[in-house]
């Protein structure tokens, strides 16, 4: 299959997957449950973290967590104290368990606090390096600069050890992403479209390889970058756009 070829079948599937009707089935639909940008960034952060496994027990713990914040995430974590955080002690979502969402939700009370937010601190990583493997490792080391549990840091892709950055990925989709179609938002602007890195998992590797785009057999971020770099090919400006065509299309079996 040539490229003319494949964008054509990839573009026909982002265009029956990339709609709102997908949200309600996928972990994005937790932050679109609110209008403000703090809001949005935190549910979507804390979604994507958990985002593996079952969809439907993805979706129904996240909902816990933020039902836990009161449905107002950003409030709570610039106002909880000790105690509102120890409330959170046996929150389970298979290996995270309490200890990991404590700290969790203290590191991005230190991060809203001290650091000017997500968007922040992922723009700066990003523009060190111009890169966005440079703005995960940088966001990796300023989320575990308060004290911590050595557990905890598996919670959080590390590059440096071949992690494909999957969850992370998927967050900084949903952030910088804005093609208007009602599933990502788009609220932040420094970092480029065409700079984002696919969310590879199962469904996205299995299909890519199937299809002739990736030829790469472990899932880690060589596997990323060479996937992404074959996707840019087809659509420099936003590659990442096909994470729709490839995961709709190995979730409901079209390959």
């Amino acid at each position: 299959m040539n490229n003319n070829d494949l964008k054509e079948l990839l573009d026909t599937y982002y265009y029956r997957y990339n709609v709102p009707g997908f949200i309600l089935d996928d972990p994005v639909s937790i932050p679109h449950q609110f209008d403000k940008k703090e809001d949005i960034e935190i549910a979507g952060f804390l979604s994507a973290t958990i985002a593996w496994g079952n969809r439907k027990s993805i979706i129904k713990n996240a909902n816990t967590l933020i039902k836990e914040m009161g449905y107002y995430p950003h409030e709570f974590i610039m106002n909880a104290s000790d105690r509102d955080f120890y409330a959170f002690r046996h929150f389970v979502h298979r290996t995270f368990n309490g200890t990991d969402a404590i700290f969790f939700l203290k590191s991005l009370k230190n991060i809203y606090k001290y650091h000017n937010g997500l968007e922040t601190v992922f723009t700066k990583g990003y523009n060190e390096g111009q890169s966005l493997c440079n703005a995960l490792q940088y966001f990796r080391s300023v989320f575990f600069e308060i004290p911590h549990e050595k557990r905890t840091e598996k919670h959080v892709a590390n590059l440096a050890k071949k992690s494909s950055g999957k969850r992370l990925c998927m967050f900084l989709r949903w952030m910088v992403r804005n093609d208007n179609r009602g599933v990502d938002f788009g609220l932040w602007n420094e970092i480029p479209t065409s700079a984002l890195m696919m969310p590879l998992d199962v469904h996205t590797g299995t299909v890519s390889r199937k299809l002739g785009l990736l030829n790469r057999k472990q899932n880690d971020w060589q596997a990323v970058e060479d996937l992404t770099a074959t996707l840019r090919e087809l659509d420099a400006e936003d590659p990442v756009k096909y994470d729709f065509a490839l995961f709709g299309m190995g979730v409901n079996g079209a390959i």
